[in-house]
């Protein structure tokens, strides 16, 4: 069964909704700034990545808002944007439509409000929403409950790998017949003290406070990660539903792969080897040896990059396809990476375009690749691979291509 993509919805740093946020990414818009959720003051890390602008009441009413944290309103905003792009509002058969959408932190803010509460007024006065506000797994509850959908639905939780293992399983599932939709993705929303704070301390996060040269993938002076938040959903379709009901169709899910580097709780290999497997069981999936354009994972760590440049070059030894990184001006949104850069890789190939690496200025002998250095350029696509690692050592990587 092949599997398509039918509906895309973003919400990112450098725009709500995928015409705004691809405007963005081509124009080398960059989404960091300094942090407003909460006083930096005694923080080395002062930039992030927040998403300006972003009212949840303009996708969910104002109790739902109340009742949610604030990942659950990107993903219910962002599932909105998926289910209206495709031009649906419920499913033929609830029973063959599912939800996997994931988060890696799932609820922080709401967890450090409470636990504030709780030190500074008592047990009696924690919200009895508190834990399901909290868990990582409601994002995906919500929107079973908004859309009717009563297939599978459950949320991955792995890290900076979380959504692009979302969007594998959301393929798997309608390829073997098990679904006919699939709505996948992830959505984050950790720029909060503790996070950012055990972020910073573990040396994970830039420490830059000009934003035009904070998340600097590939670049020899990268020192960090910039965090961001969002969330970026994709509606999967079979290509029988698809056909049926003539929906427009951005591309074709063509290959997943996920493996685990077994090496570090958060290092990855320095040979690759983790990465380089999950890019080639893609890759064989689609019955492919080659891709026209690699969204990394390219996190502007030290270590992270360089395994990924060494996994990359493993991988297409005979035919190296350009690599860019998009959060270079989306900051890294964790568990959402995978959605949004996903869906950047199909608009790509859509428009015949390579979104930029922006703030390159200082080349790395190991990471000696194209990058697409700070503008966009013209190419002709059919084929795009995204990457996601996380923590654990989770790998992820998911081919899509133009489904003519």
């Amino acid at each position: 069964m092949r599997v398509f993509v039918t509906g895309i919805g973003v919400i990112t740093p450098v725009g709500i909704g995928t015409d705004d946020a691809w405007k963005g990414i081509l124009s080398g818009r960059v989404g960091f700034a300094p942090i407003t959720r909460f006083d930096t003051s005694g923080y080395k890390v002062k930039l992030a990545a927040e998403v300006a602008g972003f009212d949840p009441n303009d996708f969910v009413d104002k109790k739902l808002t109340r009742r949610n944290d604030r990942y659950c309103h990107f993903a219910l905003a962002a599932a909105a944007l998926a289910m209206k792009d495709a031009g649906l509002t419920n499913f033929p058969d609830p029973y063959r439509a599912g939800v996997i959408v994931g988060s890696g932190v799932g609820g922080i803010g709401t967890h450090e409000d409470q636990h504030t509460v709780l030190m500074e007024k008592g047990a009696s006065r924690v919200s009895p929403f508190y834990v399901p506000m909290m868990i990582p797994n409601m994002a995906a509850g919500l929107i079973s409950i908004q859309y009717g959908v009563k297939g599978i639905s459950y949320a991955p939780v792995s890290a900076c790998a979380t959504g692009v293992h979302a969007l594998g399983d959301a393929f798997r599932n309608i390829k073997y017949g098990a679904l006919d939709f699939c709505i996948a993705g992830g959505a984050e929303a950790a720029i909060t003290p503790m996070a950012v704070a055990g972020f910073a301390n573990m040396t994970a996060l830039s420490e830059a406070t000009d934003p035009l040269n904070a998340s600097i993938p590939f670049d020899k002076r990268r020192d960090g990660f910039v965090i961001g938040e969002g969330a970026g959903i994709l509606l999967l379709e079979s290509e029988e539903s698809a056909v049926r009901r003539g929906a427009k169709v951005y591309g074709e899910v063509l290959g997943y792969g996920a493996t685990s580097d077994a090496f570090h709780i958060t290092g990855p290999d320095p040979e690759g080897n983790g990465a380089e497997a999950a890019m080639r069981m893609a890759l064989d999936e689609a019955g492919l040896e080659t891709v026209d354009y690699v969204n990394a994972h390219g996190t502007s760590t030290p270590a992270g990059d360089k395994a990924e440049v060494l996994a990359v070059k493993k991988t297409f030894a005979k035919d190296l396809p350009p690599v860019s990184s998009t959060k270079s001006m989306t900051g890294h949104l964790l568990g959402a990476a995978g959605g949004i850069e996903t869906a950047f890789s199909l608009l790509a190939i859509r428009d015949g375009i390579l979104p930029p690496t922006m703030g390159y200025q200082e080349p790395d002998p190991e990471c000696d690749i194209d990058v697409v250095p700070n503008a966009a350029r013209k190419s002709a696509l059919r084929t795009a691979l995204s990457n996601s690692f996380g923590f654990g050592g989770h790998n992820a990587s998911i081919l899509v291509g133009k489904a003519g």
